[in-house]
């Protein structure tokens, strides 16, 4: 595996550096090929809150967690720990659908997803401005809002991101 550690307001020290690459190295009893692949990861400080962004990108999806926690050392293990559970969990599915090869030991169990679709929904998006959008999703109370953006007439969602500030995802 190939790491790329860098800090967001915040030095990485050697020793930070070394226990993600050890703690990360124990997916790689999971992942054929590891050699091919690179690993992100984003130290961030905001307060007294450590954060750690662990990024895998393959050819066709994105591996990603996150986790803030007072101690860095616990961040990262939480957010390793949420990593090889999304490998285990969705095993099968990485395995066929995406080509990732995925080797899963005898001594863990096979989680069976517990997630399906259960509602489908049609809905009409409108063109409009981001500031409506926003307007529109606070007054839904919704975590999130697709809209045509009067602007470019492309689609659009809105949502509100953990820091309470909102981000906005546009089609190409």
């Amino acid at each position: 595996m190939e790491f790329i550690i860098r800090g967001d307001k915040i030095k990485v020290t050697d020793s930070m550096k070394n226990y993600i690459e050890e703690k990360i190295g124990k997916l790689e009893k999971y992942l054929e090929n590891s050699n091919d692949i690179r690993v992100n990861v984003v130290v961030k400080i905001r307060g007294n809150t450590q954060i750690v962004e662990v990024t895998i990108p393959f050819r066709s999806i994105i591996l990603r967690s996150e986790e803030s926690q007072s101690d860095f050392y616990k961040a990262v293990d939480k957010a390793i720990d949420k990593l090889e559970r999304q490998i285990r969990k969705n095993k099968t599915k990485l395995s066929k659908q995406h080509k990732i090869n995925i080797k899963v030991d005898t001594e863990y169990e096979e989680e069976k997803s517990q997630s399906e679709i259960i509602k489908r929904k049609t809905i009409s998006v409108k063109p409009m401005n981001e500031e409506e959008a926003i307007l529109q999703m606070e007054l839904l109370d919704h975590e999130f809002y697709m809209y045509i953006d009067s602007d470019s007439n492309k689609s659009c969602v809105v949502y509100k991101r953990k820091d309470g500030n909102y981000g906005i995802i546009t089609t190409e």
